[in-house]
């Protein structure tokens, strides 16, 4: 990923980031060199990704152990006009530009068809998402047998973020018009908030919070 010096994520805002956006896009490329994709909801501890597939997604059958693999995890992203930059009135040299957040983790990659491991990821997933739930529902909730049959239509996927030499294992990319002026940005902040799409709202939040900084 392209990551101008002004746009690039802390380890602390990619943490941060993957906090509050708990799914991904694993990408893998197969035996006969093509890519497959899927959307997932991650657990992200360290420096390990777990996640599950279907079953009937051939997508799992296709990663050789150790394979390598990228998780792409997207924020909110807009569209900006030229428009609402103040210096479109001073001089005119302007364009339209996407301002948007993203985290990619690349590493190996292994399928799990173990009813164990899988239980164990289903188990935190569900913990992460009913956690703050005044009435959480847990995997105990649903009978044994059938929480067992459940577990026989996934298999389990983990990626182990690289950290080799010279290798960006996890790579963080906040575009939020950081190239621009303090007035250019209150500008796009102000024509986000007019748009009335929930996307441009949030990316007006991410451009007020970095312009506090």
């Amino acid at each position: 990923m392209y990551v101008p010096p002004p746009n690039a994520m802390t380890e602390a805002d990619v943490a941060a980031f993957l906090g509050t956006h708990p799914a991904g896009r694993l990408v893998t490329v197969g035996p006969d060199g093509r890519p497959d994709a899927t959307l997932l909801p991650v657990l992200v501890s360290g420096s390990t990704v777990r996640a599950h597939l279907a079953r009937a997604n051939d997508h799992w059958r296709r990663i050789a152990p150790g394979s390598p693999g990228l998780l792409v995890v997207s924020g909110a992203g807009a569209y900006v006009s030229p428009g609402w930059y103040a210096s479109k009135q001073e001089h005119g040299r302007v364009v339209p530009t996407w301002n948007y957040s993203e985290v990619q983790l690349r590493g190996s990659v292994t399928v799990h068809d173990d009813p164990d491991w899988v239980l164990d990821v289903v188990t935190g997933l569900t913990e992460r998402h009913e956690g703050g739930r005044e009435r959480p529902w847990a995997v105990t909730d649903a009978p044994p047998a059938y929480v067992r049959g459940q577990l026989r239509a996934i298999v389990g996927v983990e990626l182990v973020v690289e950290h080799a030499s010279g290798v960006e294992g996890v790579e963080g990319k906040a575009k939020l018009s950081q190239n621009r002026s303090d007035a250019d940005r209150r500008g796009v902040v102000a024509g986000l908030r007019t748009e009335g799409d929930p996307a441009a709202y949030r990316v007006a939040d991410e451009m007020e919070r970095a312009l506090e900084r």
